[in-house]
């Protein structure tokens, strides 16, 4: 007899349906590092698909800061920072963080997803209230699940629909939004200022999560509440290292007692091990680049402006992107494999996003620019994308209405 969970794995079909027709997509194996150019099966690719907003990843400045630590501390920490993973340069990097993002103090975990997942599961509990934009990152839902709190939804960005919940909460209960400071899929910002607005209103904390906005916006970088000058009316701000920082890991950064508490209660930090030192000393070093070479940053936001004008000339549809990831709608889920396919066979690497985790009328190409991209670099990826879409009759253009603080 067939045990019930072979049972059910072999229900699922779909990858093995998409590698059958040649157009599988995904884990797609890089020979080299992780530049504007890289190498599969020996042969070169634009990589316009990577979150390494500022092109720090081959850095020569981080790689030697990263060879310094594994030669002082060795490859990793045996541990997690509850018990005996608490390295120097653990306790250093956290104090920079926080004085970067403005916040007294905060902590670190081994990934950007387990700051979510031990944040979220550890603040609140059955008589509290999370409330989520339907388009927050899936680490921010999975800590969600994790919780005992009542969950809710409001739609993407619609201040409307979150006063609406939020006026039917009881008075006294703990309220906490969560929102992306850059929505990874859309590109677009979160709202931040009415959400502070109606956070006072009806005594609610703010999170945001960070991840695709350090490095991107804000003063040298750090994040949306600089860029709104909302610091002091945001209560925590998280982050990922594994994107403008080029390493890996997490943190979360608030008040002195906020972090304490999470310190003593996140369950993904106390029986996780800690980050090992070469990505701590990778992370500080970044952090040195973001804030003493400004030129990355304004580098990045020339690419984003040039790329965004060339492809709305073109005709496509970039949504209401605001920021260096541009999503180019095809609105097809076939169509998205056949120019992802033709695209990497071209020499230009894009990600697809396909439902289920879009609706399948709002299928992508997800392109994102780095820093250290070059405008003949961008020119050859739109006109290799342009000539996709007219080979696949792509002509999903321009459906959805553009913001007015649009990247262009």
């Amino acid at each position: 007899m067939q045990k019930k969970l072979q049972e059910k794995i072999a229900q699922f079909t779909d990858a093995k349906t998409i590698k059958e027709t040649g157009l599988y997509p995904y884990f797609r194996s890089i020979a080299s590092a992780q530049n504007t150019e890289v190498i599969i099966h020996g042969k070169p690719v634009l990589m316009f698909g990577s979150n390494s907003y500022l092109g720090l990843t081959d850095h020569p400045y981080i790689k030697e800061a990263a060879i310094s630590a594994l030669k002082k501390y060795g490859t990793g920490c045996a541990g997690s920072r509850f018990l005996n993973g608490t390295l120097d340069i653990h306790i250093e990097l956290e104090r920079r963080l926080a004085q970067f993002v403005g916040k007294e103090a905060a902590v670190l975990f081994s990934t950007g997803f387990q700051v979510n997942i031990g944040v979220l599961s550890c603040l609140t509990g059955r008589n509290d209230f999370i409330l989520l934009d339907e388009m927050d990152h899936a680490s921010i839902i999975d800590g969600c699940r994790l919780s005992f709190s009542k969950v809710i939804k409001y739609g993407h960005n619609n201040m409307t629909d979150l006063e609406h919940k939020l006026c039917t909460l009881p008075e006294n209960a703990v309220k906490l939004i969560v929102v992306d400071g850059i929505f990874s899929m859309e590109g677009d910002f979160v709202d931040l200022p009415p959400i502070v607005l109606l956070a006072e209103k009806y005594g609610a904390n703010i999170m945001i999560d960070d991840a695709h906005a350090l490095g991107v916006i804000g003063k040298n970088g750090s994040g949306t509440a600089s860029h709104f000058n909302l610091t002091s009316k945001v209560d925590l701000i998280s982050g990922t290292f594994s994107k403008s920082f080029a390493s890996l890991g997490g943190f979360v950064a608030s008040d002195h007692e906020t972090i304490d508490y999470i310190k003593h209660r996140a369950r993904s930090l106390i029986f996780s091990a800690s980050m090992p030192p070469a990505t701590v000393a990778s992370t500080l070093a970044a952090l040195d680049l973001m804030v003493n070479e400004p030129e990355h940053i304004k580098k990045l936001w020339d690419n984003t402006h040039y790329a965004a004008r060339l492809m709305l000339a073109e005709g496509f549809d970039l949504g209401i992107s605001e920021s260096p990831i541009l999503p180019i709608y095809i609105r097809n889920n076939e169509k998205t494999f056949l120019t992802t396919k033709f695209l990497h066979d071209a020499g230009v690497f894009v990600n697809p996003i396909v439902s289920p985790a879009v609706p399948a009328d709002s299928s992508l190409i997800r392109f994102s620019l780095m820093a250290t991209h070059t405008f003949a670099q961008i020119d050859e990826a739109v006109d290799k994308i342009a000539k996709a879409f007219q080979k696949f009759g792509v002509t999903a253009l321009k459906e959805v209405p553009v913001k007015s603080s649009t990247v262009v």
